[in-house]
């Protein structure tokens, strides 16, 4: 028996997603009532300074931080990225053939030709002073 899939889709079909979104925002602001209700109220001095990771804070939170931090975030970010490509590719790699190996090829030349630069240009480099 086959079971006819509809090819519109009315109101009533997205009324199990409506009710889970409804009972979800229900409980969050059961719990943050709750919470604020039955909550201990115990305000201090210490409790009220900012925590970080159990250490004292020290000096101005303004100051001036190394490009090279900011150059090596952003080109982990860049070539993650370039590698979740790749993730596609490799489940699909039979029934793309040749054409999608020589284009992997190409894409992981101008990959390589990219990290090649930014080696040459020294961003990796922390020890040294450019």
């Amino acid at each position: 028996m086959l079971l006819a899939v509809p090819t519109q889709y009315q109101p009533q079909d997205f009324l199990p997603i409506v009710v889970q979104f409804v009972l979800a925002i229900a409980f969050v602001a059961f719990a943050m009532t709750v919470s604020h209700l039955v909550g201990p109220r115990r305000k201090s001095v210490v409790k009220d300074e900012a925590f970080e990771c159990g250490i004292e804070s020290v000096g101005n939170a303004r100051t001036p931080i190394s490009v090279k931090y900011f150059l090596t975030a952003i080109l982990f970010v860049l070539f993650d990225v370039e590698v979740i490509f790749m993730y596609p590719w490799a489940v699909n790699f039979r029934a793309l053939g040749t054409e999608g190996f020589v284009q992997m090829l190409v894409f992981l030349a101008l990959l390589m030709a990219g990290f090649g630069y930014v080696i040459k240009k020294g961003v990796l480099r922390w020890n040294e002073a450019r």
